[in-house]
C-alpha cells in the first residue's frame, strides 16, 4: 500500500509539475535536462517524505490507543522527548517507555477507551529533506470502568528527523485545550489536566504553562504563514488571570 501511493506521489507530481511549473515543463534553454530532473527528484523526495512522516504519526495513533507502550516508545530518535500536556517532558526511548506507563498498563485493559484521534495534519519537510515538522489537531474520546468518560482537543505540535534512513519522532508534543465530563460537555464542565508525577518525574517541566478551557490558549503554529511568510510562533495570547496573563 505504501509503495503504491510512492509511486502515485511520483506521478501526480510529474504532472504538477508540468501545469505548475511552467518554467520547467517549458524546457527553457538556461535550464540543462539534469536540472529539470534533479528538480523533479527533489520534489518527489519532499512529497515521499511527508507521506512517510503521516505515516509514522498515524502508526504513533493506533499504538497509542491500544496502549501499545513498546511500539509508542519504539516510533521515537534516540533523543527523542515525549511531552503531554503539563506532565512535563520525558527524554530518550527507555524514559519515554516508562512514562507511558502513567496512561496505564501495556495493552488496553478492558473497558477502557483511549481513543486519540489526529487530524487537519500540516507537514512541511525541511530543504535537507532529513527534518520536517507536523501540526496536528487532536480529537480525545477517554473512559474506564467505575469513572465517566471525557471528550477533548488539542493540537500537536512534533519534530521528525531521518535516523538511519528512517523516520522517526524526535519531539512529540500534544497541547489538551479543552477537556470535558462526557455528558456534561464543555458548556457546563470543565476538566484540568493532569500535572507532573510524584511516581515518575520528568526530565524537564512543561515547556509551556497553560490551561485548558476556560483558558484559550494557542500553541505556537511551526510553520509560517503560507501566504504573508508571517512567523506564528510568538503569538498574542488570550487574557488569563489564572495565571497572571495580561
Amino acid at each position: 500500500m505504501r509503495r503504491f501511493k510512492s509511486m502515485q506521489a511520483l506521478i501526480l507530481a510529474t504532472a504538477a509539475l508540468a501545469s505548475a511549473t511552467p518554467a520547467l515543463a517549458q524546457s527553457p534553454v538556461s535550464q540543462s535536462p539534469e536540472a529539470r530532473l534533479a528538480a523533479y527528484r527533489d520534489r518527489v523526495e519532499r512529497l515521499e517524505a511527508q507521506d512517510a512522516v503521516e505515516n509514522l504519526q498515524a502508526d504513533y495513533g493506533y499504538y497509542f490507543d491500544k496502549g501499545l507502550w513498546d511500539d509508542v516508545a519504539d516510533l521515537f530518535s534516540k533523543d527523542g522527548s515525549f511531552e503531554y500536556g503539563q506532565r512535563g517532558v520525558y527524554i530518550g526511548r527507555e524514559r519515554i517507555r516508562r512514562a507511558l506507563l502513567l496512561f496505564g498498563p501495556n495493552g488496553l485493559a478492558p473497558a477502557h477507551l483511549n481513543n486519540h484521534m489526529q487530524l487537519q495534519s500540516v507537514v512541511v519537510v525541511s530543504k535537507d529533506g532529513n527534518s520536517a515538522t507536523g501540526r496536528w489537531q487532536g480529537m480525545v474520546m477517554l473512559s474506564e470502568p467505575g469513572r465517566n468518560g471525557v471528550w477533548g482537543v488539542g493540537i500537536y505540535e512534533n519534530k521528525y528527523v531521518k535516523e538511519g534512513g528512517v523516520w522517526k519522532i524526535s519531539s512529540l508534543h500534544f497541547y489538551p485545550t479543552a477537556l470535558t465530563d462526557y455528558d456534561l460537555g464543555f458548556m457546563k464542565s470543565t476538566l484540568p489536566m493532569e500535572g507532573m508525577s510524584a511516581l515518575f518525574p520528568p526530565d524537564r517541566p512543561p515547556t509551556e504553562v497553560y490551561r485548558t478551557l476556560p483558558g484559550n490558549y494557542i500553541p505556537p503554529f511551526s510553520f509560517d504563514h503560507p501566504v504573508t511568510g508571517k512567523s506564528l510562533k510568538d503569538l498574542p495570547q488570550p487574557p488569563d488571570d489564572v495565571l497572571g496573563r495580561k
